[in-house]
């Protein structure tokens, strides 16, 4: 399923359900079928990304030290169902990125972003 969020000043973006739900509980939005982010309540979504996002980066930087302090092999190391596919994992950060970018250039505008879905997600 697919989530369609509009911005009344920035344009429009497509993501899957799936992530835009782990998005929408960083935020602390419910994932309803149909919502609203206004101009109020993007700086406190934008915070809470670009926060999840470092946390991220931290923890996947503290992983590849301890993995090269005990002498383990990249190529060992990356044993997630993205890796052993042959896929390279796609991280939060790329994930959010898209986001926080329409949601930085809709409240600069003094805008709000819509959002629909075919049922809640």
């Amino acid at each position: 399923m697919l989530v369609r969020l509009n911005s009344s000043t920035s344009g429009e973006m497509i993501m899957f359900a799936e992530h835009a739900r782990q998005l929408f509980e960083i935020i602390g939005k419910e994932c309803t079928a149909r919502g609203v982010f206004i101009k109020e309540q993007l700086p406190e979504a934008i915070a809470r990304l670009h926060h999840a996002v470092e946390e991220e980066k931290k923890a996947l930087h503290e992983a590849e030290h301890k993995a090269r302090l005990e002498g383990v092999d990249e190529d060992e190391e990356q044993t997630d169902e993205g890796h052993q596919s042959g896929r390279v994992a796609v991280h939060l950060g790329q994930r959010a990125t898209p986001l926080i970018h329409l949601m930085e250039w809709t409240q600069k505008e003094g805008g709000f972003i819509l959002w629909e879905a075919d049922k809640d997600f």
